[in-house]
């Protein structure tokens, strides 16, 4: 039977509950453990799909076609377990199911309440496909006292009532600093765990957010008023790097605590790739300036995935990454301010987005990214801003544009209308709900064996996550190639471009799908790795 650990947040949100979700879990794969990681979200959406990056950061989407919060990002990328659309629950998912299924009568005409129908849809989420594991993470999203959040506790209790031995709570609390006072403050600690007791819940575990060492006095206050073992209260100090939160709550005893509260023993964790990530990335041998030309550069966790997937590629290469972030509206001026914040730049990274807004300031930036020679990387968006651009002035298509941006005569790129799904063929409408109108997951896609990407990949046969609504039109295949725009990969119908490159180009590559979504620290996207060796090339550090 898997073991439970349930992870809740007071205080303040923004605490890193889902970074110590997947420190935790990283830990105890390390000891040898099969591990994964789920995210309860109360809030009303059925998913973060059609949620602003501004009010939620990045849409992380999995291989089976969720669209999910982006700390399942962090689960997969310090596990390397692939999260899928069972590891992501909303509270709005979960009253459309039971709204659902009481207009189908399935309740044979019960009253249908929060407590049993919503408390349990949420423990059969929590059990579901555990079959195989030793341990199931499950993080709570928001604080404790969050009235959107009370059916989640109280679905957690009457599971640690049912199965209490296999269950463990771990609080992640704040202990302030008050510069004033020059002291650390352990009274928000203890009225959150009193808070989380009230309903129902004693923690087993308490993670204490601080910015200076906790004292021992200090971690015994904490434990004596918190109801909690002295070693379970656990320091969790400002890291130097998302990277070396393993290793600084191995050091302070987190997942021996976790171990100890179950009467387990294990092997000491092999933390070997640990040490090796934390090493390439506070040990660089150069650094190169990469230019994120977006709408988005305003909330850096909209692009969440893309940051990390750079540092990846930093890793890979030994060097640091200094990430610019660039408003694309701003690039919609002369050339000679879009050159003079560009020429800086070792490499010009445009990515995905939705509208017409800053995509003239993106086409910009692709257009001196070729005439210049400078390392270009177009992802989705970006993709087919490079098409755009390519066949404005390399095609002679002068007005090529998007159908997403309104009427056109020339839509280089157009609307998805029907394609291939497990099923068969599914239309879709423009007019339908916007959660079902893209290409969601992952797709194959077959690359021409003389490609610059199928070098990249070592392979000719690839599987990416794609989330995207518009396509770029194979019609216009033909007159882009004679522009120089190569098509180097495509979907295996060939009927949906993929990948485009530039030969003639140090390295221009456009992807419609994410890479980023499957870059890991311990195995760097090869788009990445690439496009960084690119970059390195490009400030001449080799």
């Amino acid at each position: 039977m898997a073991r439970y650990i349930f992870i809740t947040g007071g205080v303040v949100s923004s605490l890193g509950k889902g970074l110590m979700a997947a420190s935790l879990a990283a830990l105890l794969q390390a000891r040898g453990f099969r591990v994964r990681i789920r995210k309860f979200d109360p809030y009303l959406n059925v998913d973060p799909g059609t949620m602003s990056p501004y009010q939620h950061g990045e849409v992380y989407v999995t291989d089976d076609g969720a669209e999910t919060d982006l700390d399942l990002g962090h689960y997969e990328r310090f596990t390397g377990v692939s999260a899928r659309q069972a590891d992501n629950i909303t509270s709005g998912r979960i009253y459309r199911d039971i709204i659902a299924k009481e207009r189908r009568g399935d309740y044979l005409g019960a009253t249908v309440q929060v407590i049993p129908h919503v408390t349990d849809a949420i423990k059969d989420f929590a059990q579901a496909e555990t079959e195989d594991l030793d341990f199931v993470l499950c993080e709570i999203g928001g604080t404790v006292g969050d009235i959107e959040g009370l059916p989640f506790i109280e679905a957690l209790r009457q599971l640690h009532n049912e199965m209490r031995d296999e269950t463990c709570f771990v609080h992640v609390t704040l202990v302030p600093y008050i510069a004033a006072a020059g002291e650390l403050k352990t009274k928000p600690t203890q009225h959150s765990v009193r808070e989380l007791t009230g309903l129902g819940i004693q923690p087993d575990i308490l993670l204490c957010r601080c910015e200076k060492p906790l004292p021992e006095s200090e971690r015994a206050k904490i434990a004596q008023f918190c109801n909690v073992r002295k070693s379970a209260v656990i320091p969790a100090l400002d890291a130097s790097s998302i990277y070396a939160v393993p290793l600084q709550y191995h050091a302070e005893g987190l997942d021996s605590e976790v171990l100890r509260h179950f009467g387990l023993s294990a092997p000491s964790p092999d933390l070997k790739r640990w040490d090796d990530i934390v090493d390439r990335h506070q040990n660089p041998e150069g650094e190169v300036t990469i230019g994120v030309v977006g709408k988005y550069v305003g909330l850096q966790d909209a692009y969440k995935s893309l940051n990390e997937a750079l540092v990846h590629g930093g890793m890979a290469n030994r060097v640091r990454v200094r990430i610019q972030w660039l408003d694309a509206e701003l690039f919609e001026k002369d050339d000679a301010e879009i050159a003079a914040a560009l020429e800086p730049m070792h490499g010009i990274l445009v990515p995905g987005g939705f509208g017409e807004r800053g995509t003239e300031g993106k086409i910009a930036s692709v257009r001196f990214a070729r005439e210049r020679g400078v390392p270009f990387f177009g992802i989705c968006l970006g993709m087919q801003m490079a098409c755009i651009e390519g066949a404005r002035n390399t095609a002679g298509i002068a007005n090529a544009s998007s159908t997403e941006f309104g009427p056109t005569d020339e839509p280089v790129v157009g609307i998805i209308t029907e394609w291939m799904t497990s099923e068969g063929l599914e239309k879709r409408s423009e007019g339908g709900d916007l959660g079902g109108t893209m290409r969601l997951g992952a797709y194959q896609a077959q690359l021409a064996g003389n490609s610059h990407v199928a070098n990249v990949y070592g392979a000719t046969e690839i599987s990416e996550r794609h989330r995207h609504r518009y396509e770029v039109n194979v019609a216009y295949k033909e007159r882009l190639e004679k522009g120089g725009l190569v098509f180097s990969g495509m979907s295996p119908d060939g009927l949906l471009p993929e990948i485009v490159e530039r030969p003639d180009h140090p390295w221009f590559i456009g992807v419609q799908f994410h890479p980023e979504l499957k870059s890991r620290p311990f195995e760097p996207h090869p788009l990445f790795a690439g496009f960084i060796a690119a970059a390195v090339k490009q400030a001449r550090l080799v």
